[in-house]
């Protein structure tokens, strides 16, 4: 078995204990989580990625089991890691490519956690578009997660291979990043909706499978009338996995603008996604505040897009890891400080959310 296959497994199984631990003690009651406890959570999870972080600075060569520096060598250069070895000097050099290693997981980490904030607008949509109750909420996003993980891990290792086979679809990723900026920037006004009844994901269901008229609790499914049926809440998690199918389409590739190293990217990816739920309950009620938060995600997307595009001048140029770092933490506290100072009107909060602004009470 590879250092790397070890590792891996070694992570999985961490994860896997951590959400076995959240869905076993923390989630034993159906109830609405409150903002203190997701600012707990929130807090935990970051310390969690920042733990891991300082792991990898130290001793991010047993990743893939570096002990020489021919190994060394070729790890930099499949990754393409920009990292100089100092010959003969093994020690001083993994000590530079774990510091690498450690500010790529970082920046990664920062990315995927910025672009999931617009995940939670969508997902917020999706709860008050079907009528989910809130103390529903935790269940369907702890199991939604865990379907992500699994999405994600593919993902990740397809586009690596692909990536490493096919240097010129890092252009394509790059160009299409800059595309999903530019429309969420034109759209960033535009009062998005669901069409409950006939949207792709219940369309399918009640064509292929027998769906349950109400909700039942917190069920999955109900066996009635001799026949097991899928309740309205397994719908609302399909069509949360969906969209974060759609969301991995423009935030794995923004990633590997940061890194090539796959490993790195999937763990920045699930330590991003473990953290959804909490910022979920902890934005929940005052992410209208974040009005250009949208503008800032999309310029965000933007910069990644041409960094993709650009990497060989941008590299010739000196262009690092850390000045990406600075630029990506500069443009979300712009977006969020200027949101913060520049608040929403009442009069603007009104017309957006007010429910029977079309005379007839429906959204």
């Amino acid at each position: 078995m590879t250092s790397e296959l070890t590792f891996l497994i070694g992570f999985l199984i961490f994860i896997g204990l951590l959400l076995a631990f959240d869905l076993g003690l923390l989630s034993k009651k159906s109830e609405t989580i409150s903002l203190k406890h997701a600012g707990i959570m929130s807090f935990a999870v970051v310390a969690l990625a920042m733990v891991f972080y300082f792991f990898i600075i130290t001793y991010g060569h047993l990743i893939h089991g570096i002990d020489s520096l021919e190994k060394l060598q070729m790890i930099i250069a499949t990754n393409k890691h920009p990292v100089e070895i100092i010959p003969n000097d093994l020690p001083h050099s993994l000590d530079l490519y774990n510091q690498n290693l450690g500010l790529e997981f970082l920046t990664g980490y920062v990315v995927e956690y910025a672009l999931s904030i617009d995940n939670i607008f969508v997902i917020m949509l999706i709860f008050t578009s079907f009528n989910v109750k809130q103390k529903n909420y935790h269940r369907v996003l702890f199991w939604g997660i865990l379907g992500a993980i699994v999405m994600r891990f593919a993902f990740i290792f397809v586009g690596s291979a692909l990536i490493a086979k096919f240097d010129w679809i890092l252009y394509v990723f790059g160009a299409f990043l800059i595309f999903t900026g530019i429309k969420m920037f034109l759209d960033r006004n535009k009062e998005e909706t669901i069409d409950t009844e006939h949207h792709p994901v219940v369309r399918f269901s009640n064509k292929y499978f027998k769906v349950h008229n109400n909700f039942v609790g917190d069920k999955f499914w109900i066996l009635t009338d001799g026949f097991w049926k899928i309740t309205p809440l397994f719908l609302v998690l399909i069509i949360v996995e969906f969209t974060d199918l759609i969301f991995a389409v423009d935030s794995i590739p923004a990633i590997f603008s940061v890194t090539k190293d796959p490993y790195i990217v999937f763990f920045s990816n699930i330590f991003a996604i473990i953290g959804l739920r909490s910022m979920f309950f902890l934005l929940a009620n005052f992410i209208d505040k974040l009005r250009y938060l949208k503008i800032g995600l999309a310029v965000l997307l933007i910069f990644i897009g041409l960094k993709m595009i650009f990497h060989t001048q941008m590299e010739e140029w000196g262009f690092k890891t850390t000045h990406s770092l600075l630029i990506i933490l500069l443009i979300l506290g712009t977006s969020v400080g200027t949101s913060l100072a520049y608040p929403k009107s009442e009069k603007e909060r009104h017309l957006k959310y007010d429910p029977d602004r079309d005379g007839d009470g429906k959204h």
